[in-house]
């Protein structure tokens, strides 16, 4: 069975251009698109997607309110927040809303649609561009526990876990590294398992608390 996706964007163009590029990907069926975030909200109530990619800044009710509804609904949808502007608030509010993905509108299509992908999949991606800021905010009040997970991980995992906490993309691990991004992508799906993680920034949090890459060494 395929990924069902809703786009929700009050741009008409934008809206179209996401439904186009995910409908080119084999496996993805968008089976909706919405203007707001009220509109996201009923159309999820009907169509039950598995994925909602959805703006943060639109009319009648905003991508922050819609993600608050949408992963309250039971079931509830994996849902990647969308948006033009990079702002600390909108990256937060997102996340803390539950929001699973935060992409910037001007990411690669690549990394939307692996995005999407990975939130079917029961975990997240955050853009490589504001994911060191985002460690950074946690940097001054995150205790370094001890743990054991990492005991489990391969040496190659560990590398990956390394290049991943430094806000690296899986086509740039892969060139650091010298392997295919898909491989790379086996490699992160399965550091999320063994650590039992969700998203690859708790796995960058974790491998920072666990001192594997020091706060001082963010980009």
């Amino acid at each position: 069975m395929g990924i069902r996706v809703i786009v929700a964007d009050d741009q008409p163009a934008a809206r179209e251009g996401l439904r186009l590029l995910l409908s080119s990907e084999p496996g993805i069926e968008v089976v909706a698109t919405a203007r707001d975030g009220f509109e996201v909200v009923e159309l999820a109530r009907r169509h039950r997607p598995g994925v909602v990619l959805t703006d943060l800044r639109m009319p009648r009710m905003d991508g922050l309110g819609a993600i608050r509804e949408l992963t309250a609904l039971d079931p509830a949808p994996a849902v990647v927040a969308l948006t033009t502007f990079d702002i600390d608030e909108y990256l937060f509010g997102a996340l803390q809303a539950g929001a699973v993905g935060f992409l910037l509108k001007e990411s690669d299509p690549g990394l939307i649609l692996e995005a999407v992908q990975v939130a079917h999949d029961g975990q997240g991606l955050v853009d490589p561009q504001v994911t060191p800021r985002l460690l950074r905010r946690f940097a001054a009040t995150s205790p370094r526990p001890t743990g054991r997970g990492l005991a489990f991980l391969t040496p190659r995992e560990t590398d990956v876990l390394r290049r991943l906490a430094t806000g690296d993309s899986n086509a740039e691990i892969a060139g650091t590294l010298g392997i295919a991004p898909g491989t790379v992508k086996v490699h992160v799906e399965r550091i999320l398992a063994k650590l039992g993680l969700r998203t690859r920034v708790q796995a960058a949090l974790y491998a920072h608390r666990h001192g594997l890459i020091p706060w001082s060494d963010l980009p």
